[in-house]
């Protein structure tokens, strides 16, 4: 199943509590809930003024709902083809 990174544009991000950044979370997996287990929440990061959120779905539009449901910006969604980190150089071929 594809994975996809969304970028949501949210000033003021990285200044949100831990209670408002519950509350999200709550709603988001609410809404997964509704939408089915085709969708799934990996994780997100926080930043400044933006959340990066990595999901698995089936394709785009399903990204789309699940924002849109969710009252979420999702002002960009680029599906992921490869995953890297430093055990990545340590592989051999």
């Amino acid at each position: 199943m594809p994975k996809y990174v969304i970028e949501r544009e949210i000033p003021g991000a990285g200044k949100l509590t831990a209670d408002q950044l519950r509350a999200i979370s709550q709603t988001s997996c609410g809404v997964l809930g509704k939408i089915g287990p085709q969708i799934q929440w990996v994780n997100s990061q926080v930043t400044a003024d933006k959340i990066y959120c990595t999901y698995i779905a089936p394709n785009e539009d399903m990204i789309r709902e699940h924002a849109k449901a969710g009252g979420f910006p999702a002002n960009s969604i680029s599906q992921v083809f490869a995953t890297i980190d430093p055990t990545t150089a340590e592989q051999t071929v």
